[in-house]
C-alpha cells in the first residue's frame, strides 16, 4: 500500500472555514466561542490577505484537510510570532502529522523575520498531550496565568527560540550567545 500523499500549502481558501470548523471541533477540547474564534481567523485571511496578520498553514492527506496552524507576527515586537492555532482532525492524531505542521509553520515564521514563537494553552488535565506536544518540540514554559480561563483553569504560556538564519549568525556580537536547538527552560 502506497503513502498516503501528504501536501503543505499556505493559501487560504474558502472552503478552509468549514475544514477548520471540522478540525477544531473533532478534539472535543475547544468551547463553540473558540470554533468560531478559529473560523474568524480564516475570514480574516480571506477577506484581507497578509495584512490581517493571520497567516496559515494546511497540511492536506490524499485531498483532505487533515491539520492546520494559524500563526502571525506579534504588534509591537521586533521578531515575535503567536502560534494562535495548531490543530489536527482527530481521525489523523498520532501520525506525526502535527508535528510536521509545525515545522512547516516554524519555517515559514523564520523566513517572516522570526525569532521567537508564543504558543498558549490551557492547564486543564485535557490538555496535557498539548503540553507535551510543545515540551518535545523545543518549546519551555514561560509563564502561567492563574484562573486565566476560568476558576481553576490556567493560561499557560510556551515559547520557543527559533535558530538564526546563516545571514543572522555573522551579525551577532560575540558576547551574546545566539539562539541554539536546545530549549533554554
Amino acid at each position: 500500500m502506497a503513502p498516503p500523499d501528504r501536501v503543505f500549502r499556505t493559501a487560504v481558501r474558502p472552503e478552509d472555514r468549514e475544514a477548520v470548523r471540522r478540525i477544531v471541533r473533532s478534539s472535543g477540547f475547544f468551547y463553540q466561542d473558540e470554533v468560531e474564534i478559529a473560523v474568524e481567523l480564516v475570514d480574516e485571511a480571506l477577506q484581507r490577505g497578509d495584512a490581517s496578520g493571520y497567516h496559515f498553514v494546511f497540511a492536506e492527506i490524499d485531498g483532505i484537510v487533515a491539520g492546520y496552524a494559524c500563526f502571525g507576527p506579534i504588534p509591537g515586537t521586533g521578531a515575535s510570532f503567536d502560534l494562535y492555532w495548531i490543530a489536527l482532525d482527530d481521525d489523523f492524531r498520532g501520525q506525526g502529522l502535527g508535528g510536521a505542521v509545525l515545522r512547516v509553520a516554524e519555517e515559514r515564521m523564520h523566513a517572516m523575520g522570526g525569532a521567537r514563537i508564543y504558543a498558549e494553552t490551557s492547564s486543564r488535565p485535557q490538555y496535557e498531550p498539548t503540553r507535551r506536544f510543545y515540551e518535545r518540540r523545543g518549546f519551555c514554559l514561560e509563564a502561567r496565568l492563574e484562573a486565566f480561563y476560568y476558576p481553576g483553569d490556567d493560561k499557560l504560556i510556551y515559547v520557543k527560540r527559533l535558530l538564526p538564519r546563516a545571514d543572522e549568525t555573522a551579525r551577532q556580537p560575540a558576547s551574546l550567545p545566539g539562539p541554539s536547538a536546545a530549549p533554554v527552560c
